[in-house]
């Protein structure tokens, strides 16, 4: 049996269409410098509000991929 281990960072995302958006283009952008992306998790849910309308959807997400560290 393989062991493996997860790091896990934090990210915050935006968007001006939904929350589902914003958690999108976390993984999206992570994806670009990280291998091996493996569960993301949405820990809040907030969004800016400018003259009585949502400006964006803010999401904050925890991130886990695969660690590969030296030995």
């Amino acid at each position: 049996m393989t062991i493996s281990t997860y790091k896990i960072i934090e990210l915050v995302a935006t968007s001006k269409i939904s929350w589902e958006d914003a958690a999108k283009n976390a993984v999206a952008t992570a994806s670009k410098s990280l291998r091996d992306l493996r569960i993301a998790e949405v820990k809040e849910f907030d969004m800016k509000i400018e003259n009585g309308k949502i400006d964006f959807y803010r999401v904050r997400v925890s991130l886990s991929f695969k660690y590969e560290g030296g030995e």
